[in-house]
Formats: structure tokens, sequence, C-alpha cells
């Protein structure tokens, strides 16, 4: 029966993760679900690869999301907000091309990949963009956190 107790508490600090960081600790984790249907105009876009679109819905991250057509049946969906500091003003990013483009810095990041493309070399933290779950269903591509 010792041995049981041993093994049983062994196993419970063994499962316990000492990781408490959060993804990015400027941007808050905010849960939902948004299904976007390709057959309406707004998404239409999203039948081509590599067209990206904004989504401002309220309640869909912290300032929106930006969702592409990587491939054949694989989407992206990424926070709206700059992942480099705290929402503001200028946080909300813009697209250009298949990146998007922050005011406050003018970091750009990739759509495709989600990495900062002009990470600086100063020592500092920098953060690449948060990523979202993106799945299709017929022609309905549902993004959520």
């Amino acid at each position: 029966m010792k041995h049981f107790w041993t093994i049983g508490l062994l196993a419970l600090i063994l499962s316990c993760s000492s990781d408490t960081t959060n993804r990015n600790p400027y941007l808050q984790e905010v849960g939902f679900r948004l299904e976007l249907n390709l057959n309406l105009p707004l998404y239409n876009d999203l039948n081509n690869i590599g067209n990206p679109i904004y989504v401002p819905n309220n309640g869909v991250g912290t300032r929106g999301a930006f969702v592409i057509k990587s491939s054949l049946n694989t989407f992206y969906a990424f926070e709206a907000s700059c992942p480099n500091h705290a929402p503001n003003d200028c946080s909300t990013m813009t697209i250009d091309g298949q990146n998007v483009v922050c005011s406050c810095e003018g970091y750009t990041y990739s759509l495709f990949t989600g990495q900062q493309l002009d990470r600086p070399d100063d020592g500092n933290r920098y953060y690449d963009l948060l990523f979202y779950s993106a799945t299709q269903s017929g022609n309905t591509v549902t993004i959520s956190n």
C-alpha cells in the first residue's frame, strides 16, 4: 500500500506542468468561435490561395483576426492586434499583400507563417503573431480559440 501512494504521488508531481507562461504577455487568451461562409461575398477572397481577409467582428480575439488560405485545404488565422505591445490606438495591424504591418513600430509579419519578418537584433524578446485554429468543412471555415 505504501508503494501505491508513492507511485501515485510521483505520477502527480511529474504530470504537473511548471510552465505558467502565457503564449504572449501582451495579448489575453480570448475564447471565441466564428464560422465564415465562403459563399458570401464578404469572405469570397478566401476561396483563393494567398488572399487574406480581416475579420473585425466583436468578440473575435482582441482586435479581430486575419485569415488566409495557405494551400488547397489549409487556412491560417491570427490575432489582428500587434503581438509586441499591449493593445492601444495603433496596435490593430493592416494587411499589406500577404503580410500584416503594425503601424506603431512598422513591424511586419507573414500571414503564411505568423513570423515577424523584421525582428530587431537588440537582445529583446519579440513575439510572432498569435495563432488561432482555422478548420474547413465544406464551404465553411471556422476560426476559434
